[in-house]
């Protein structure tokens, strides 16, 4: 379900970006207002263009999210300090807590709408280490950051 949600905002936000950018071009008069001379394939190339966007927007969420984990020694519980210092570093704020999981989201209105809202980073504590899941582009600064914070390299 999380999947289809994403490609859904996905492809809405790749049709509003489509249409404002050929749309200022319209304006400019850069291109014809007219779709069959704007387009060599007039509303066909538009429908072709659709469908591109749709299978863009299925896949993306395959390869946009992912999980990372951070190796820890001792009690998870010892370590949350870390973690929500890491998190605050990195300019997240705490979602909720639950002994199975932490969430975190961006703190930023701007950031959070760019991201779609779809910014939450889930902290679950695995045997030996804390696994991180969410966008690939946010999880490498906030991996290094909690792992950082957690493990000394001495």
């Amino acid at each position: 379900m999380k999947h289809l949600r994403r490609s859904i905002k996905y492809f809405i936000q790749i049709c509003i970006l489509f249409v404002v950018i050929i749309g200022a071009l319209m304006l400019l008069g850069y291109v014809s207002p007219d779709v069959n001379s704007a387009f060599r394939g007039g509303w066909k190339s538009i429908g072709l263009i659709a469908v591109f966007f749709v299978v863009m927007s299925g896949i993306y969420p395959l390869f946009g999210y992912g999980k990372r984990t951070v190796r820890a020694k001792g009690e998870p519980s010892e370590h949350f300090a870390q973690i929500d210092k890491a998190f605050e570093d990195r300019g997240y704020v705490l979602e909720s807590r639950t002994d199975n999981e932490i969430k975190y989201h961006l703190k930023s209105p701007v950031a959070r709408a760019t991201r779609l809202w779809e910014d939450t980073v889930t902290v679950t504590p695995i045997l030996g280490a804390f696994e991180v899941e969410g966008l690939m582009r946010d999880l490498a600064r906030v991996v290094m950051s909690m792992d950082r914070n957690i493990n000394s390299y001495e």
